[in-house]
């Protein structure tokens, strides 16, 4: 089995790229977006379409529900039944998507955790109903380690104790113990080299055309059926329609911030790419196809 990641800021035509390369090399996707793995979160994630879903097999879409929790652990999993699926129907595998932090964390690895058995789970638990409490405790076993999570960061302080309960050892001690192993070594990435103002011309098209298709229709179903509270709501494209339905802003106005806000994102993410990785191929859309079959 070959595997390949695709990369690139958004609206720069990675998924199309990639349907393409799949249909000829055999191989299925593993999407790599952070707002495409929930289900009912279509427009606004601008995922391929029905088709293309059936045009090739894809992982990482439609994997949970908005209210359900996601972590680069649950990505790791992901993507370990993805090469499982790729071993057993004997096909490729592309990598491809705009949350290159994902990407990045399969090439180095995450440390493993200690065992946890169930009653540890239930002595956490007990003792996480004093959320205060714990980090205070937490804080003093381990300064450094806890300066960088916030005192109402419910998940971090739980895998904090978790690690501290299971193992008696502070997390700085454990995770020294336990540096990160590498997920996947040896991985072609393929970047898609594109220049600023073309691609602010794509976004705004593509939020164009994600209004047309009823963005605002989605995100008043989301709202309605799972609140603002989950952290996907959080999101370029729904932050900014929500303004809107809160009368804060006009029509034109969303569109212009949606437009504005994904460029700025773009530009975090090229800089990303271009900084986080060793050995990268760059190239321009029209390009990229031919160096990615050349290299397989």
């Amino acid at each position: 089995m070959k595997q390949l990641a695709i990369i690139g800021p958004t609206a720069s035509g990675k998924s199309d790229l990639a349907i393409a390369v799949a249909q000829k090399t055999d191989a299925y996707i593993l999407s790599i977006d952070s707002l495409s793995i929930y289900k009912e979160i279509d427009i606004v994630a601008a995922k391929p379409s029905k088709s293309e879903l059936n045009a090739v097999k894809h992982f990482g879409i439609d994997e949970l529900y908005p209210n359900e929790y996601f972590s680069v652990d649950i990505f790791i999993d992901l993507y370990k039944k993805t090469v499982a699926a790729c071993q057993k129907d004997d096909k490729n595998l592309i990598i491809v998507g705009g949350t290159s932090f994902y990407l990045k964390s399969l090439l180095d690895g995450l440390s493993p955790l200690p065992e946890i058995t169930s009653q540890t789970q239930r002595i956490v638990e007990q003792k996480l109903q004093n959320l205060e409490e714990c980090y205070a405790h937490l804080s003093a076993l381990d300064s450094k380690y806890m300066q960088k999570i916030a005192p109402n960061d419910r998940y971090r302080i739980e895998k904090a104790l978790l690690i501290y309960e299971a193992s008696k050892l502070t997390p700085s001690k454990w995770f020294q113990a336990h540096p990160p192993q590498p997920v996947i070594a040896n991985l072609p990435v393929f970047n898609i080299d594109v220049e600023r103002e073309v691609l602010r011309q794509r976004i705004t098209l593509r939020t164009q055309k994600m209004y047309e298709m009823g963005l605002i229709d989605e995100v008043c179903y989301l709202e309605q059926k799972y609140t603002r509270a989950p952290h996907p709501m959080g999101a370029i494209g729904i932050v900014e329609v929500l303004e809107y339905l809160d009368a804060k802003v006009s029509k034109e106005e969303m569109l212009q911030n949606i437009t504005t806000h994904t460029a700025q994102l773009a530009k975090r993410q090229q800089t990303f790419n271009r900084t986080q990785f060793g050995e990268i191929t760059s190239a321009k859309l029209e390009d990229l196809e031919a160096l990615i079959l050349e290299s397989i």
